[in-house]
């Protein structure tokens, strides 16, 4: 049973993950503001989280200066606020189904801004340096493939979860906002990206991961509130009644930022960051099924092959960082004949940052 609970638990991630899209879309189907929606998910976050980090870091975590809170507060803005409200408006203008496709592409984005950082150093005339230039390509091309093709229309059903007029509007101005949303998206997953690269490099230096996360909510959801402020005036949009605007945002705030974030951490440290990551496709799958059952929106040939496209991109780029563990762990099982400025430990190579520079884990 020890073997199976991994797997059990990357499945029920992709299916949270899957539905949060799927109940998203249809407030917004609704006419839930976005930037509103957005307010209320970080600030249940923060309820949840805020109190966690007091509970279990309060002795160990790592003193708080003033300009340590200030690049968290601003990290936040990159990787939460403004992500998330890019995101969100692409959601609007698009379908849940590209939304759960642009996730893929995320590890080749992020492997690119490392690249362009130097973070991460890339040899084309290697197998796996071939595979993540490879995996770049494959992700810009999923992007233009959704952005400007959409092919034949392969059918709509009735729709459960939104069927009011709103809905039918929005789907007919589908095909004017359709670009924008495609492009807004991939920005999303330019600045999320942005912020996995400089966060990996901040949490070298303030460890506590809780408290670095509860902060980042903290400070999102305070940002939140006066980027919606300033967008809605319009108070019968910041009612939450008990329907399916509270259930989202419940279930965004709770499930995603609660139930997922422990998972997450739980899985990675029994399998690795790897094992999660090869799952994301799943929930591209099962937000494509349910948007098509439950909101009824119109699936075409372009969306499914860009899809295709972001998921091999993905595996195409954790392809290549397998094959660097390869090379890395054939490279320790050399033996060593002569020492060199580098350093020799009995048969073991040790080197300096200045003959190899380390790579960028995604």
């Amino acid at each position: 049973m020890g073997e199976v609970k991994p797997y059990l638990a990357v499945v029920l991630m992709q299916f949270i993950y899957a539905v949060m899209t799927l109940l998203t879309k249809a407030v917004f189907n609704q006419g839930m503001n976005s930037f509103v929606f957005i307010f209320y998910r970080q600030m249940l976050g923060t309820v949840i989280l805020v109190p966690l980090a007091f509970i279990f870091e309060r002795k160990s975590a790592v003193p708080l200066s003033f300009m340590t809170f200030l690049k968290i507060f601003v990290l936040s803005f990159i990787g939460l606020t403004l992500t998330l409200n890019i995101y969100s408006i692409a959601l609007v203008y698009t379908s849940a189904t590209l939304g759960a496709a642009f996730v893929n592409c995320l590890p080749a984005s992020t492997f690119f801004l490392a690249v362009i950082l130097r973070m991460e150093k890339v040899n084309i005339k290697t197998e796996s340096g071939i595979a993540k230039i490879g995996s770049v390509l494959l992700c810009i091309g999923g992007v233009v493939i959704l952005a400007l093709y959409k092919g034949p229309h392969l059918g709509t059903l009735h729709h459960l979860l939104s069927g009011n007029h709103h809905h039918i509007h929005h789907l007919s101005s589908r095909g004017q906002k359709w670009i924008l949303g495609s492009l807004l998206f991939f920005l999303a997953v330019i600045t999320w990206s942005f912020w996995l690269v400089i966060q990996a490099q901040f949490l070298k230096s303030y460890p506590s991961k809780l408290y670095f996360t509860s902060l980042q909510i903290l400070s999102s959801a305070i940002q939140s509130f006066f980027v919606a402020i300033a967008f809605e005036r319009d108070f019968q949009q910041w009612k939450l009644g008990w329907d399916m605007r509270l259930l989202t945002v419940v279930y965004t705030g709770i499930l995603v930022n609660g139930v997922v974030y422990n998972l997450q951490a739980w899985v990675i440290e029994k399998r690795g960051p790897v094992f999660s990551i090869i799952w994301n496709p799943l929930s591209f799958v099962m937000a494509t099924t349910g948007s098509i059952l439950l909101l009824g929106e119109p699936l075409h040939l372009g969306s499914v092959l860009g899809g295709i496209m972001l998921v091999l991109s993905l595996y195409s780029v954790l392809w290549g960082k397998s094959k660097d563990g390869v090379s890395h762990q054939k490279s320790l099982m050399l033996p060593v004949k002569a020492p060199n400025q580098c350093g020799v430990v009995g048969d073991a190579k040790i080197s300096e940052p200045s003959c190899d520079a380390q790579s960028q884990q995604l």
